[in-house]
């Protein structure tokens, strides 16, 4: 499987006295994203109107307080919801940071880039006012780079602006130094498209190239009648190996509550990557809840299928 952030160069890490977080204790974190370098990962979470923080482990079990990679200036135009679903990725030798905040300025929620020369940051703001279109709510940012070198930005057009309230998959050319769009967006397929879906969601985009050469993505949704707790993930695929598609759909979702009896819990918003014990690995926020006792990481192995991937 070929995912963004494979053999990531590892960075001198900050003193650290101490790893009080364990995952098997439950971190909380909504939308989680984890960049594994050669020495270290980091774990990536909204730090609210503070801005976005990191927190660091040597061996996903084990992990540090957090530290502020982003603040929020001053004249930031983000008010109301701050900094959803912030990813990192290493492309030619920076860190980029593509995340959400609903923009004052032009009363919907968009999608900023900001690059650093470490993962810990400080990370700058690269795309002005916005990287994402400013006549539409769009979120969860996620980055594409093609065989041919050209870098995409995959995003949620959001349920929220749509006039039946049914949330479409989007993507768009990115600049070379992931600025700006260099193409118009389109819509590569919508939230009630799969069987499995119930809702009008199409959160949290991520894209991977199987090893017999089949693109897929992995998002979430809602499964049919289970609103309250039924975040879900499922899986796509590019009939064409492009990201342009056209998309068709697995029939049944790989992760919701229920689907397996240690399943106990929804969840959802996931990506995947590999350890540096070479393991692929998907994590995702489980259950769906803004509950201090509940919503946190969850880790889980990841098998390839001809095609597609299954969680182990």
């Amino acid at each position: 499987m070929k995912i963004s952030n494979m053999n990531v160069p590892g960075c001198p890490l900050p003193e650290i006295k101490s790893f009080p977080n364990r995952l098997s204790e439950g971190i909380r974190c909504r939308d989680p994203f984890i960049l594994p370098t050669e020495n270290a990962y980091y774990l990536y979470r909204s730090a609210g109107k503070r801005g976005v923080e990191a927190l660091v482990s040597l061996d996903l079990e084990n992990w540090s307080e957090p530290f502020l990679v982003y603040e929020k200036p001053e004249d930031h135009p983000g008010t109301k919801d701050f900094f959803w679903a912030p990813e990192c990725h290493y492309y030619k030798g920076n860190y980029y940071i593509f995340t959400s905040v609903y923009n004052g300025n032009v009363g919907h929620r968009t999608i900023s880039a900001y690059r650093s020369a470490s993962p810990l940051g400080p990370f700058e703001n690269i795309s002005g006012k916005s990287l994402s279109p400013l006549d539409r709510d769009s979120i969860d940012g996620t980055l594409y780079v093609d065989g041919e070198g050209q870098p995409w930005l995959v995003f949620v057009h959001e349920w929220t602006c749509m006039p039946d309230h049914i949330g479409a998959m989007a993507t768009a050319k990115l600049s070379d130094d992931l600025s700006r769009l260099v193409s118009e967006p389109v819509d590569l397929f919508f939230a009630n498209e799969p069987d499995w879906t119930g809702q009008g969601v199409t959160d949290g985009p991520f894209i991977g190239i199987t090893d017999a050469g089949a693109m897929i993505m992995t998002w979430s949704n809602f499964i049919p009648d289970h609103y309250r707790c039924g975040y879900a993930i499922g899986v796509s695929h590019s009939e064409s190996g492009k990201i342009t598609g056209p998309w068709t759909h697995e029939k049944k979702e790989i992760y919701s509550i229920g689907l397996r009896p240690d399943y106990r819990y929804d969840g959802g918003h996931a990506m995947m990557f590999y350890g540096r014990d070479g393991i692929l690995r998907m994590v995702f926020h489980s259950p769906n809840s803004s509950s201090e006792t509940y919503e946190h990481v969850k880790i889980m192995r990841v098998g390839e299928l001809p095609g597609t991937v299954r969680l182990i």
